[in-house]
């Protein structure tokens, strides 16, 4: 249920011939999740490097389920009248994925999870209402009008194709992409106030390997 209450924001987006308004809706999805505390992969891979490895288990699990819940929004609403647009719509993206080269798909999930990153963090730490719609608005908005991949919004479009015939590599690489942005972001978000933050070494990374990795990077 709660995949496909998220891809929800991506029907919508998919239904819309204005790519501004869609995107300001697709805004919705991530609300839901943020609000009610759902398992979207991208959200939580950000943080993964705080958890121990043995907590890493989930992300498959995690990723598996949200591709089968976008399958089954997909299929739902395939049942309906709005089913024959939104295929439409779907398939436009999915070949513009498919003419793209890997590398360039790598690039885009990378760039796209460090605004999800910037969405989730905003909302988690922004302590008045206002802040958190915001970060979530400035977020979404921004990586969906520059036509960034996110891993799990593909999944849908995705399902509306006949076939995975080379889809699931691109989504594959597009979430290595997402993954890799994702730990970027919140990188640079726990050393950017005090440069090398002191955290307990419960995560798989340790404070004094964290500060000597955002040495080189940062």
């Amino acid at each position: 249920m709660r995949q496909v209450l998220h891809r929800l924001g991506g029907a919508v987006f998919l239904l819309q011939t204005e790519k501004l308004v869609g995107a300001v809706l697709f805004c919705l999805g991530l609300y839901t999740i943020c609000e009610m505390q759902f398992h979207l992969f991208t959200g939580r891979v950000c943080y993964a490097l705080e958890q121990p490895l043995w907590q890493w288990l989930r992300f498959p699990v995690i990723w598996c389920g949200n591709w089968l819940g976008t399958g089954l929004a997909a299929g739902l609403l395939s049942l309906t009248r709005v089913g024959p647009a939104a295929r439409q719509a779907a398939q436009i993206l999915v070949r513009a994925k498919d003419g793209d080269t890997l590398l360039s798909l790598f690039v885009l999930g990378f760039f796209c999870n460090i605004f999800v990153f910037i969405a989730v963090e905003g909302y988690k730490t922004f302590p008045l209402a206002l802040g958190k719609y915001l970060a979530i608005f400035v977020g979404i908005t921004v990586f969906i009008m520059s036509g960034y991949e996110h891993s799990v919004a593909d999944m849908f479009y995705y399902s509306w194709r006949a076939g995975w015939t080379g889809g699931l590599v691109r989504l594959l690489v597009i979430t290595a992409g997402n993954v890799c942005g994702g730990w970027a972001a919140w990188g640079a978000r726990q050393g950017g106030e005090t440069g090398c933050p002191v955290k307990s070494g419960t995560g798989v990374v340790s404070p004094e390997l964290f500060c000597y990795t955002r040495s080189i990077f940062y």
